[in-house]
């Protein structure tokens, strides 16, 4: 949620993906891409891609809340055998630094953060290997709410030796 934000925050960060927020992500991908889920929650982003001929491969959470989402942490995998990882982890940075790490030079790795990240001194280190930012604006992250988030969001692509990122705008 938004760090200017007043409002309680979700427990585990857990605000499930709109469908939204996936819409600008998808012509970056190729058809039928077959993709690995790390924090999947309740499947939510798993279903979006799904509506769109992509294949969950694998997913997991340390506390998942859909049938198909196995009970493990994104950091004790350790082989990806899929075109991408696509998640929408914590934003906390220090569970999204560490994802940064651990699947970058595994497989292409897409993640949904927010956007200001990429212009924080703590990114430095982690944009050499983020080769595309696609821009997606503010996300609406409560279905009933009437507001959406108070922050703008973006897709980074993180792969090795990825110099120069490229910018997508909306």
């Amino acid at each position: 949620m938004a760090k200017r934000s007043d409002f309680k925050r979700v427990e585990r960060d857990f605000y499930p993906t709109p469908k939204a927020a996936v819409l600008p992500l998808l012509p970056h991908l190729k058809a039928n891409s077959k993709f690995f889920e790390p924090c999947a929650g309740d499947g939510r982003l798993i279903r979006h891609l799904e509506e769109e001929g992509h294949i969950c491969k694998y997913a997991c959470d340390i506390e998942p809340l859909d049938h198909r989402v196995c009970k493990r942490d994104a950091l004790d995998v350790k082989f990806v055998s899929a075109d991408y990882v696509i998640t929408n982890p914590p934003w906390n940075r220090k569970i999204l630094h560490p994802i940064i790490e651990h699947y970058a030079n595994m497989v292409p790795t897409w993640l949904l953060a927010d956007a200001d990240w990429a212009h924080t001194k703590q990114s430095s280190r982690y944009m050499s290997m983020c080769s595309k930012i696609v821009s997606i604006g503010r996300v609406k992250w409560i279905e009933d709410s009437k507001m959406t988030g108070k922050d703008n969001a973006a897709w980074y692509l993180f792969e090795p030796d990825a110099n120069p990122t490229i910018f997508v705008g909306r």
